[in-house]
């Protein structure tokens, strides 16, 4: 297999030569994903986020990930992702897995590339693939804690205890974490819950920033009359991954509940996954049919923006965030959140903020949205708030800060560990 874009050659120069050779040049960073576009999830936004930005930087950064079928190689080669002969998951359709024959292989393939740091993205095939390959050629290797698998694991596996799925995924992130140089980590209660974890290696919170794009306010009117809603209709929404750990399920039944108040109250869902059958069964056997409207995934730059300015209220009920970025998304275009504090999600939630702490019970949370719907003064001043709020989140400051951290890392000797060889493909 030919690595398009990478100059074919040695790729690892020795001792003083290889620091000396690091500091001459500007800095390359390889990230391994188990996953990136086109899946959309949190990880594939993080990473494109933080490349924009880190580019801004003068660091390099070159994405290893799955070939998902119809993906543009050509646009691929262009944007510096190398994309791996890759597989179906069993039973989940929306993912792929590198085939680990090409993964082991992976310094042969990038034998041209002189890398200063590796950084993982996924605990999956990624991981072990990183790890292997940065201590073979003596440089850093550092990972993004970006799931909370100890809550997300129980929704998946549910032939399983919870208890013991819970041991085994502390297990494995005290694991693998501690077999790294650093962890970056989203939120300070995700690094809280690494070190309860028995986790010793470096954290450093560093979360994904909002764009200056994600700031720009959409067309409200635009989408309630493409869907067929009403001026006067309160609306509330959820933005995400239609999954099971997003606990959507919960808003349905807290729309029961707000429903016998507010009769034209309105869920708006956008968001593709593997809960929306369930969800919609759900809705109808809650009678909501006319309450909760699926409007599937919607492009970020286009009609998710006109999504936002149409909702009066982001409701999100998910307790495995480990940063919540969707909640930021929504502030920085003026629209007040009602939440779940939990994990991540619980280090942005505050009235100051434009954000409010939601009960944990359906019944409970219908009554603060209701409350909220009939306040409009205080509804302004909550999406004055967020706006102000989410500015400090911006994407650059965040980029900055991860480069300073690469910079950092890429300064220390790393030993290179000949006890890891490389596994040539079959």
């Amino acid at each position: 297999m030919r690595v398009e874009g990478i100059a074919p050659g040695n790729g690892i120069p020795d001792g003083a030569q290889a620091f000396a050779h690091r500091d001459a040049r500007p800095l390359h960073v390889l990230n391994l994903s188990d996953v990136y576009f086109p899946r959309i999830n949190g990880v594939s936004t993080s990473i494109q986020t933080f490349r924009a930005d880190l580019a801004r930087q003068g660091v390099r950064v070159t994405v290893v990930a799955p070939h998902y079928p119809g993906a543009d190689s050509e646009s691929d080669m262009v944007a510096d992702i190398v994309r791996l002969p890759s597989r179906a998951v069993p039973l989940d359709p929306e993912d792929r897995l590198m085939r680990w024959s090409f993964l082991a292989d992976l310094d042969r393939l990038l034998a041209g590339a002189n890398f200063d740091l590796v950084h993982v993205q996924t605990p999956f095939a990624a991981h072990y693939a990183g790890l292997r390959l940065a201590r073979a050629r003596g440089i850093p290797c550092i990972a993004t804690y970006h799931t909370h698998f100890e809550e997300y694991l129980s929704h998946y596996i549910r032939f399983l205890p919870r208890a013991a799925l819970r041991s085994a995924a502390r297990w494995l992130a005290r694991h693998q974490c501690n077999a790294l140089d650093a962890i970056v980590v989203p939120s300070q209660p995700m690094a809280a819950t690494l070190r309860d974890y028995g986790v010793d290696t470096p954290l450093h919170v560093i979360p994904t920033g909002l764009p200056e794009s994600q700031f720009r306010r959409g067309d409200g009117k635009r989408f309630r009359q493409n869907w067929g809603i009403a001026p006067e209709r309160k609306v509330a929404l959820f933005v995400g991954r239609a999954a099971f750990e997003k606990n959507i399920g919960f808003l349905l039944e807290m729309m029961a509940w707000a429903c016998q108040q507010r009769p034209e109250l309105m869920l708006v869902i956008a968001g593709e996954g593997p809960a929306l059958p369930a969800l919609r069964r759900q809705a109808s056997a809650l009678r909501l049919d006319e309450n909760v409207r699926f409007v599937g995934y919607l492009p970020r730059e286009g009609s998710l923006r006109d999504c936002y300015a149409a909702a009066d209220v982001f409701t999100f009920a998910s307790q495995t965030e480990t940063q919540g970025l969707v909640l930021l998304e929504a502030l920085a275009v003026g629209l007040p959140v009602l939440a779940i504090a939990a994990l991540g999600a619980a280090e942005i939630i505050a009235p100051r903020r434009g954000a409010v702490a939601a009960a944990d019970t359906p019944d409970a949370f219908a009554a603060q949205l209701v409350a909220l719907l009939d306040r409009p003064a205080t509804l302004a001043a909550m999406a004055d708030a967020g706006i102000a709020f989410a500015r400090e989140w911006d994407a650059a400051t965040q980029g900055a800060r991860l480069a300073a951290l690469y910079r950092e890392l890429a300064r220390a000797p790393v030993a290179i560990d000949c006890s890891l060889p490389l596994v040539t493909s079959q």
